[in-house]
């Protein structure tokens, strides 16, 4: 028995260094995604702009992952125009075509007259070689349309101010600072109107040492511009606001001298040389003073002072996991297999097995994430969901495991008697991969206190950041181990018999109503035509899993041939799902809706006009945003609320990708959603609000 126990406790002690190991995210593992996928953009005529790509060595990108969206008004696109790629055999996509070195696209203008410049958005999605890939990117991208002044190819340093026509540089580019609070200042830059300054320039410092330190900025998404300089580089015109992170060693208040450092151009114009300015800032008193043993403001801030309540915040919200809907029906079947038991050293050992597969899964999860975000992604807790190929198919293993439960077949008595399903199966396999199952069916969920436990992630070294997901898969996989280490426990589980398939068939319906949800975060997602292929790839596979069970004790090969057409119909149901067109954001606006859609272009304006302003971050695919509108936000109380204040709401969706939106959940050191922001009447920074609303919350934060 000792040999048993000693297999599965080797393999949790393993799994504790396992992330120094297989941690992807340093420089040589996975390269920045502008550095593997370096992008120019030259305008060849009025009407032709050339996109080219240099890839990596070890990288690639693929053909149908490209595209051009222009959200000008008054302008049109024609689709890019790609060269022939490489054929490729891709283990998600299927048959594709690739690209490696470089290449280069031409997007053509349908009526630029008049126009001085064109914005738009370019997507693209690669992987590198190692076998990680990066989600899909969407980059703004600004492009001129009148030939740049001469002038400007007589500087070829870009360090003379541009001419007689050009601004003093105090009044081409301002530079505002403010304490948002006593751990945080808020940083503005506005560039006039026809100048632009450089993303990489950028600099904030401290030239004497005191109590207090900068982190690293908070900076907002870039718009991508060929400067006749430096190339294509990340630059930003019109006004910015982002916030700059403070070390504390005391919470004292205190006056700061703050250098910024610049550079910026006028557009079609000379570049001016780098800048200076020298900014006071009051911080009032307040704040976390930081560990003294960090020797960086960013790891000092999210330090080890934080770490063992992020711990404990992410074992409880692991914990709370196991009661989510889809969740519950796959622990309540292995604890009945668990009750089946024979002795408390099987027990036991089932107990560890499960608790090392859910803890690889979310050790896996979490590496994935970190490695991602420090290779620049903008990502957030829930981005898988924002991919709807994720969705999809976990809609369709919801249905699957239902229609398992529901008894239409019995998916282990198959494949030529490989053994039950490794979720009904004892011993290690069965009871790893059940931990893995449950780790699948939980990642559409985030359970309270996982919020600020993985806002902590998302800012520390990934060593403490991996200990909090390992916290969390602990928690969830607690219930197991209690029962398989407290012999009382136990007992008290109900003994085998008949009435374990009369629950079996019951607990399929929650997976059922967990399917419909996901299905219909696919529908926002790909839009009514996408739902409805979705549908009949469900439909193909339920009877595909229907017929082999019903012919597997006699297989022939026009029996296999029937289930591999069924099975065919299901994948190419959901590959053509796929396929639909992703709904415009914001496009579609309920009639008479209190909110307008979220961007920072307008929240600047409205905090420009002195006008209250609350701002909610949402996605299709969060349970809490979804409560919260149903009781409160969407209320006509609320709406009545709203008009009696004179509040602004803005609603950001980040059911899919959007950059803007987690710069937004960034600033706000949130690594998901729901967020709630209320900005006051005037100057002053937004206050954040709880995760869960009341009306009565919202009545004392909206009102003066």
């Amino acid at each position: 028995m000792k040999n048993s126990l000693f297999a599965p406790l080797l393999a949790l002690l393993l799994l504790a260094a396992a992330p120094v190991r297989a941690q992807p995210a340093g420089p040589d593992d996975l390269l920045p995604i502008d550095v593997a996928y370096p992008l120019s953009v030259t305008r060849l005529s009025e009407s032709r702009i050339e996109v080219r790509w240099r890839i990596a060595d070890g990288y690639y990108l693929y053909k149908h992952r490209m595209g051009a969206d222009a959200p000008n008004a008054g302008i049109t696109l024609q689709p890019l125009q790609l060269p022939p790629g490489k054929a490729y055999r891709d283990e998600f996509f299927g048959d594709v075509e690739t690209y490696r070195q470089e290449v280069a696209a031409v997007l053509a203008l349908d009526n630029p007259q008049g126009l001085n410049h064109v914005e738009f958005t370019l997507k693209y999605q690669g992987c590198a070689d190692i076998g990680i890939c990066y989600p899909p990117q969407k980059k703004r991208v600004r492009v001129p349309l009148t030939d740049a002044a001469a002038a400007g190819a007589s500087d070829p340093l870009g360090l003379k101010p541009a001419g007689a026509d050009a601004l003093p540089e105090d009044q081409a580019f301002q530079v505002e600072l403010a304490a948002r609070a006593p751990d945080t200042l808020m940083a503005r830059l506005t560039p006039a109107e026809g100048y632009y300054l450089y993303r990489d320039k950028l600099a904030f410092t401290l030239p004497a040492a005191g109590a207090l330190a900068l982190g690293k900025p908070r900076l907002p998404e870039p718009v991508w511009y060929p400067d006749p300089e430096f190339g294509t580089v990340p630059v930003y015109f019109g006004q910015i606001e982002f916030d700059l992170p403070l070390q504390r060693r005391d919470t004292a208040a205190a006056t700061l001298a703050v250098r910024a450092d610049f550079q910026g151009c006028k557009e079609n114009g000379l570049c001016y040389p780098p800048m200076q300015r020298q900014i006071e800032v009051t911080v009032p008193a307040g704040g976390q003073v930081a560990d003294a043993g960090d020797d960086t403001a960013e790891a000092a801030s999210i330090g080890l002072t934080g770490w063992l309540p992020a711990l404990l915040l992410a074992l409880l919200g692991g914990l709370i996991l196991n009661l989510m809907p889809c969740v519950l029906p796959v622990l309540s079947f292995k604890a009945m297999a668990l009750a089946k038991a024979n002795t408390p050293g099987h027990a036991r050992s089932h107990a560890l097995w499960y608790t090392a597969g859910v803890m690889v899964s979310f050790a896996a999860l979490g590496a994935g994430v970190l490695a991602l975000r420090s290779a620049g992604e903008a990502l957030g807790w829930g981005f898988q969901l924002q991919q709807p190929v994720v969705v999809g198919a976990l809609a369709l293993l919801m249905f699957a495991i239902g229609l398992m439960m529901s008894g239409l077949y019995n998916w282990g008595s198959g494949f030529a008697g490989m053994g039950q399903s490794l979720t009904e199966k004892s011993g290690p396999a069965g009871d790893f991969f059940t931990g893995v199952l449950a780790v699948v069916v939980a990642s559409p969920c985030t359970a309270p206190f996982m919020g600020s436990a993985l806002a902590f992630a998302f800012t520390a070294h990934w060593l403490l950041a991996l200990s909090v997901f390992l916290a969390l898969g602990l928690g969830l996989a607690l219930p197991f181990l209690l029962i398989g280490f407290v012999p009382a426990l136990a007992t008290r589980l109900p003994k085998p018999g008949a009435w374990m398939d009369t629950l079996k068939h019951w607990l399929a319906y929650p997976m059922y109503l967990t399917a419909v949800w996901l299905a219909w975060v696919f529908g926002n997602q790909k839009g009514v035509n996408g739902l409805a292929l979705l549908l009949i790839a469900a439909i193909a596979l339920s009877a595909a899993l229907w017929w082999f069970e019903r012919q597997k004790l006699q297989p022939s090969a026009k029996a296999k041939a029937v289930a591999l057409l069924l099975g065919l119909i299901a994948a190419a149901g959901f590959a053509f799902a796929l396929r639909q067109e992703t709904p415009r954001a914001g496009a579609v606006t309920a009639q008479g809706a209190n909110y307008e859609a979220f961007s920072r272009k307008r929240l600047d304006e409205l905090r420009a006009a002195g006008t209250p302003v609350f701002v909610d971050m949402t996605a299709d695919w969060c349970i809490t945003c979804k409560v919260n509108e149903k009781a409160v936000l969407h209320t006509d109380a609320f709406t009545q609320l709203l008009k009696d204040t004179g509040t602004v709401y803005l609603v950001g969706d980040w059911t899919n990708q959007d950059p803007e939106i987690t710069a937004y959940l960034d600033q706000y050191r949130t690594p998901g959603v729901p967020l709630y922001v209320v900005y006051p009447k005037g100057p002053g920074p937004g206050r954040q609000l709880p995760q869960l609303l009341t009306f009565e919350i919202m009545r004392e934060a909206l009102t003066p």
